[in-house]
């Protein structure tokens, strides 16, 4: 569903704290604000996040993040891929490392 990788990490910032702001979103996914309100944005639009406004006691806006219950079920389908998508790569690797094993092994003793 999301062409941009950021998408799951940034659903996985608003589930361990709806009252993250923009700036350590931005900060936690290596993007720039810029990029982080434009992630939010697009997850706002596709229903998978709401957004709700409150004052803080500096008197300034603050707005506080919740996870849809489509969120919630997009976060889950993200995770299980992302998941599978390590398993595979981890795979690739530890084969590599043995292929490798094995040739310093003969290196070795040739």
């Amino acid at each position: 569903m999301f062409p941009d990788p950021h998408h799951y990490k940034l659903l996985r910032l608003i589930e361990a704290n709806p009252s993250i702001q923009q700036r350590e979103m931005a900060k936690a996914m290596g993007v720039s604000l810029g990029k982080a309100n434009y992630c939010l944005q697009a997850l706002v639009q596709k229903g998978l996040v709401k957004m709700d406004n409150f004052r803080r006691s500096d008197n300034k806006l603050a707005y506080s993040y919740l996870l849809t219950p489509s969120g919630i079920e997009e976060k889950t389908r993200l995770t299980v891929n992302f998941l599978k998508n390590k398993l595979a790569e981890y795979e690739v690797i530890r084969n590599e490392i043995e292929e490798l094993r094995q040739e310093a092994e003969r290196d070795a003793t040739a």
